[in-house]
C-alpha cells in the first residue's frame, strides 16, 4: 500500500498535479522594487511550483501585513517600532526580524551640480528646511528642491533618525513613492536633492554626495564609517515555516547573497 502511494505521488508530481505554493511578500520599496523580485526569479527557476505576490509599498505596510496575517514575509528597511511590536503582541503575533542585507542611504543631487560633498550638519539643515538656497552650502544660487520618501517608508523614518536628529522634514519637501521616483526627479531638477538606497545610485542624471568626506560603499557601510548605514530585514511571525522558511534561507545562502551584492546592496558576508 505504501509503495502504491509513493508511485501515485510520483505520477502526480510528474503530471503537474502537485499543489502550487504561493508566497506573499509585502513591504519595503527599497527591498521590493529590485532585490526581492530578482531573488524570487532565481528561486522560481529551481522551484517551479512556487509563485510570488510581491507588493512593495513601504516598510510600514510590510510590518502591518505580518501583524494582520496577510503576508508570510514582511520586507522592512527599518526595525519595527515599539507600537508595532505591542500591536503584534496583542494579536498573538511574534515579530521576528531577520537581517538580509546591509544598505547605505545615499544623498543624491543632480549630476550637473557643482557640489560633491556636504557635512552632516548641512544635510540636517537642508532636509529640515533651515537652509533653502544652494549658495549657503557652496552651490550655485537657487532654491533647494527636496525629495523624500512617503511616510509609510522605512527609509523616510531611518533618514530622520540617522541624518536629521529626528527632526521633521521641511514643509516644502516633496514625498515620492519609491527610490526610483526620487532618483528620476533629482535627475530632472538641477536644484534637486534626495536620498536613495545603494541599489539606485547608478541612475543616469544623478550624483552621490560624500558625507563628511565619506562616500557610501560596501566597505564604508560594513565598517559603519558611512553615517547613514543600516540593516534591512525580513519580518515573519515567529520562525518562518514552509516555503517562507526556504525562501528566507535562500536569501541568506551564498547564492542569495551574491544576488544581494549584484543588485547593489551590501551582503552579510
Amino acid at each position: 500500500m505504501k509503495k502504491s502511494f509513493l508511485i501515485l505521488a510520483a505520477l502526480l508530481a510528474a503530471s503537474g498535479f502537485v499543489r502550487a505554493e504561493k508566497l506573499v511578500i509585502k513591504g519595503s520599496d527599497t527591498l521590493g522594487a529590485k532585490l526581492v523580485p530578482q531573488l524570487a526569479e532565481e528561486y522560481k527557476a529551481k522551484h517551479s511550483r512556487v509563485s510570488f505576490e510581491i507588493a512593495a509599498e513601504g516598510s510600514t505596510t510590510g510590518i502591518a501585513a505580518i501583524i494582520d496575517g496577510t503576508a508570510q514575509i514582511g520586507m522592512s528597511s527599518r526595525r519595527a517600532k515599539p507600537t508595532e511590536m505591542s500591536a503584534a503582541q496583542a494579536k498573538g503575533v511574534n515579530m521576528k526580524p531577520t537581517i538580509v542585507a546591509y544598505d547605505g542611504i545615499a544623498v543624491i543631487v543632480n549630476a550637473n551640480s557643482p557640489l560633491s560633498a556636504l557635512n552632516k550638519r548641512q544635510v540636517e539643515q537642508i532636509f529640515s528646511g533651515d537652509i533653502t538656497d544652494w549658495s549657503a552650502v557652496g552651490g550655485s544660487a537657487g532654491p533647494i528642491s527636496i525629495y523624500t520618501r512617503n511616510t509609510s517608508s522605512g527609509t523616510y523614518q531611518d533618514f530622520k533618525d540617522l541624518a536629521m536628529n529626528k527632526r521633521d522634514y521641511a514643509g516644502s519637501s516633496q514625498k515620492m513613492a519609491g527610490n526610483e521616483q526620487i532618483a528620476s526627479e533629482v535627475a530632472k531638477n538641477p536644484n534637486g536633492i534626495g536620498y536613495v538606497g545603494l541599489a539606485y545610485v547608478n541612475t543616469p542624471g544623478i550624483k552621490v554626495i560624500a558625507i563628511g568626506g565619506v562616500s557610501p560603499s560596501k566597505e564604508t557601510v560594513l565598517s559603519k564609517q558611512y553615517p547613514y548605514a543600516r540593516p534591512t530585514f525580513y519580518y515573519t511571525n515567529g520562525d518562518p515555516t514552509g516555503e517562507a522558511e526556504k525562501f528566507v534561507n535562500f536569501t541568506l545562502s551564498d547564492e542569495g547573497q551574491k544576488i544581494v551584492e549584484k543588485v547593489g546592496f551590501v551582503p552579510l558576508r
